[in-house]
């Protein structure tokens, strides 16, 4: 019992290095999606059990059993609910947790950070803006500049590949991975 119990704690707390963290600044407009947004009605229909379980009852996927723990291809991370981009896989690193792990949002003001206190312990929970889709934990032992690990469960997010950011509506991240 001690050993699953050590095991789980490494689980939510380690960390590895990142590939490529940096400051951003984007012409992404928060207010565009804000005034688009409207959570559906048929949420519960639309999404997975898992995806609905995780975004709207705070649940947790389990580790290494999950879409993107092990995704290296290039592009955004957008939120399953409303399409808030999130993450950028420039700032995604193995943290050897099996979560998928970036040291820093794509859109600082799409991630809303809080105080979490379940299980026990005190950690911060990291939600999007627009949808209120809990995507996971941030926690202080990231690799540098950040010193952050932004643990989000693959259930919460959807993959935007770089070569579909112009059609799938984000042509704003382009600049991210040097193209027009």
């Amino acid at each position: 019992m001690k050993i699953l119990l050590l095991f789980l704690l490494f689980q939510l707390f380690h960390c590895g290095a990142a590939k490529n963290s940096m400051p951003r600044s984007s012409e992404y407009s928060v207010n565009d999606i804000s005034q688009k947004f409207s959570k559906p009605k048929n949420l519960e229909a639309r999404l997975t059990r898992l995806q609905y379980e995780v975004t709207q009852n705070d649940e947790t996927e389990p580790a290494f059993q999950n879409e993107y723990w092990n995704h290296h291809e290039e592009g955004i991370y957008v939120d399953i609910v409303s399409g808030e981009p999130l993450f950028s896989s420039r700032d995604k690193f193995d943290s050897g947790t099996g979560w998928p792990s970036f040291t820093q949002p794509l859109v600082k003001e799409l991630v809303i950070e809080k105080s979490d206190y379940s299980y026990g312990m005190k950690r911060v929970e990291v939600r999007s803006k627009i949808a209120n889709s809990h995507l996971g934990h941030v926690f202080d032992d990231g690799p540098r500049p950040t010193g952050l690990r932004y643990c989000i469960n693959s259930a919460s997010i959807k993959f935007i590949p770089k070569d579909k950011l112009k059609e799938t509506g984000y042509p704003e991240f382009l600049s991210e991975f040097g193209l027009k």
